[in-house]
């Protein structure tokens, strides 16, 4: 992005009185007539001008519940590879005054995660699922505006139009489909004005980041196996043209003689013949638009092609001129796995701890039985379910994963058992089929089971006791055979005892339980487990991975690690954007990974008082970008978007003039 552009993206809090001013003169009818304006803004207030009510406080009211089940199964893809990004937004945006929200292209809502303490600020602006946040519904928002513009912005304070939500800041980029680039959502970071940090944007743009690229590598498993079944009709098609469509309608693939039928039929009924490239087959609702299929195409000839309750798309058969057309039949895909290798091979770790819990895993995942894995968030307990799914009598089956802890009640129930057709105001035509019942065959794995609410339990005991699942809305059950894997970071038996899990459902997911030792517990892995993790993350970025430095493996040993290895892949993702060079040292690390002489700064004097949780992420952020700018305070001032002179005034308040001094005589 250009400089001028990304200048543009970024707010101005200094400016915040002027902007304010330039609000008030546009409101009572004139130009804005400001520097301190930023382009972007005037224009989005012009779009807004007429349009939206300036004082409102809030976004209309939340969808109701059948219409938000309705978006969010419309919106699955996007939902799902947004759970880890979103999961590690509710563990490391705690208390840091500010929460993630993921909306779909329209601006409306789908999750929410982060600091608890704005549960009751965001209610009451309905920041919440259901809601639309678009420009047309709010005004100028970096939701709404970001997606309006299609490209990342940062708006703060009186930057918003409407008076009701200028005691915001918020940061947000859009998320596009990684094939067709068109915008799927936004990913957006809010908090109230106090929380505001130009690297909120920075986070929102690498969140959107990852998200595309899990969709991306989601979208070429499904063209992997789609091919794949390519390859076994080619043997079959004879002098038949063959074009392959993904699910979206796109065609990816042709065998030579489709080009040449293609414009031979359409030649029969008068029509003009696109490229294979531009040829598509369009779908609504999971069903072709009969309408909009070109007409020399019948639509006998197209196969669906579907694997695991999934469509992966579709083929068009284009007969020879010789051949008599013939009905197609539908096509079910099974794949079949190679023979199970050792899976808990391939996982880091030497430490005895986790050499006997691999042990202990090889013998469980013989089995069939349910296991019950524990242990802290973020030890790996998701790398073990695929494992024993690997390493089980159902690897040749579907692995399913279900996080009970990112879904509403009413969502986690659609989406663990599915609905029927008309079950609900907004259901998908045809109905929708469950986790559970996509399981079948292979493995389901719950993750933070302890998070399931409930009432819901009954119903999952049913499943594993019967072997049947029922569909909202139906009357039938229907046949599902699963090994099913659970996770938790809670004590299950405490929560048995304080009635918050029920005793049946514990004893019958618990028939076997394996126990994940925290990182701290096994030091030797981290060196190994850091080295194989910065390379996946550099590659992620599409760039060469750095060495880590001996200064940095000694901190990285010296950490405790309560996220475990989900906050060391973010602590090495973070010191990998900062790193210009081709080794990590101790200075790219977050502060409370440093060692005391790095960056030390002394307690707060006891002049300044009581200091709250968001006054020390500021005085956090002004010590990382202190450090990040070796003491220069110009820079520092310029990082953080403030004034060299307001930034003088914080290292007062907050006690930090000697530590810039004791930085800069260690510089020289």
């Amino acid at each position: 992005m250009p400089g001028t552009a990304l200048r543009q993206t970024f707010s101005r809090p200094e400016n915040d009185s002027q902007v304010m001013t330039s609000w008030e003169r546009f409101m009572a009818g004139g130009e804005p007539g400001s520097d301190a304006l930023r382009r972007l803004i005037d224009d989005s207030w012009r779009r807004c001008h007429g349009a939206v009510d300036p004082r409102r406080d809030q976004a209309p009211p939340p969808m109701p519940g059948d219409a938000l089940h309705g978006l969010m199964a419309s919106s699955a893809d996007l939902v799902e590879a947004s759970t880890t990004v979103m999961e590690s937004a509710r563990d490391f945006l705690s208390e840091t005054g500010t929460v993630m929200v993921l909306t779909d292209a329209a601006g409306v809502v789908l999750t929410v995660a982060g600091d608890t303490c704005l549960r009751d600020p965001t209610e009451k602006i309905h920041l919440m699922p259901g809601s639309n946040w678009s420009e047309a519904s709010c005004g100028t928002n970096a939701i709404g505006t970001a997606l309006e513009i299609c490209q990342p912005i940062q708006i703060h304070s009186s930057e918003h139009y409407c008076s009701g939500i200028k005691r915001w800041s918020c940061a947000a980029s859009v998320i596009r489909d990684p094939m067709s680039q068109a915008i799927l959502g936004a990913i957006d970071i809010s908090g109230l004005n106090d929380s505001y940090s130009r690297h909120t944007l920075g986070l929102a743009v690498a969140a959107a980041g990852r998200i595309e690229n899990r969709l991306a590598r989601h979208e070429m498993k499904l063209r992997y196996r789609l091919l794949d079944h390519y390859l076994e009709r080619l043997s079959k098609a004879g002098r038949d043209g063959l074009i392959v469509f993904d699910r979206h309608g796109r065609a990816v693939k042709a065998n030579d003689r489709a080009a040449d039928l293609m414009t031979r039929l359409a030649k029969t009924r008068n029509d003009s013949t696109p490229t294979i490239r531009d040829l598509t087959l369009p779908w609504s609702e999971g069903k072709l638009a009969p309408e909009k299929i070109p007409t020399w195409v019948d639509q006998d000839w197209i196969e669906p092609v579907q694997a695991d309750g999934e469509r992966l798309g579709s083929i068009l058969v284009l007969p020879d001129q010789s051949a008599l057309v013939r009905r197609t039949c539908f096509h079910e895909v099974h794949p079949v796995p190679p023979a199970p290798a050792d899976a808990f091979g391939r996982l880091i770790g030497d430490a005895p701890n986790y050499l006997l819990a691999q042990r202990r895993a090889r013998q469980l995942a013989k089995s069939t039985a349910p296991v019950l894995l524990l242990g802290e968030t973020g030890v790996g307990k998701d790398a073990f379910a695929h494992a024993f799914h690997e390493m089980g009598p159902h690897h040749k089956g579907p692995f399913v994963v279900v996080n009970c802890g990112g879904f509403s009640r009413e969502l986690l129930t659609s989406e663990l058992f599915g609905y029927a057709e008309g079950a609900f105001t907004g259901a998908k035509r045809g109905g929708m089929i469950g986790k559970i019942e996509a399981a079948d065959g292979g493995t389901l794995f719950l993750d933070e089971i302890g998070e399931m609410p409930l009432d819901l339990q009954p119903y999952l005991l049913r499943v594993l006791e019967a072997g049947e699942v029922y569909r909202i809305g139906e009357n039938h059950p229907r046949k599902v055979q699963i090994r099913l894997i659970a996770a938790t970071n809670r004590d299950l038996k405490s929560e048995v005892q304080a009635g918050r899990f029920r005793m049946d459902l514990y004893y019958r997911i618990a028939v076997t339980s394996l126990s994940l030792p925290a990182l701290r517990d096994r030091r030797a892995d981290i060196a190994p487990l850091a080295d194989y993790l910065l390379h996946q993350i550099a590659a992620r970025y599409g760039r060469p991975a750095p060495q880590i430095g001996a200064d940095m493996h000694t901190a990285l040993e010296r950490h405790d690690w309560p996220g475990n290895i989900r906050e060391l892949r973010n602590v090495l993702e973070s010191s990998l954007l900062i790193c210009d060079g081709d080794v990590l040292g101790e200075e790219h690390l977050p502060l409370d990974l440093c060692a005391p002489h790095v960056f030390a700064p002394e307690a707060l004097p006891a002049e300044c008082g009581a200091v709250s949780p968001l006054e020390m992420a500021e005085r956090e952020a002004i010590m990382r970008a202190i450090r990040a700018h070796q003491g220069n305070l110009t820079s520092v001032a310029r990082d953080l978007g403030i004034a060299k002179s307001t930034l003088y005034v914080k290292l007062e308040r907050f006690g930090l003039k000697e530590s810039v001094a004791i930085l800069r005589t260690a510089q020289s």
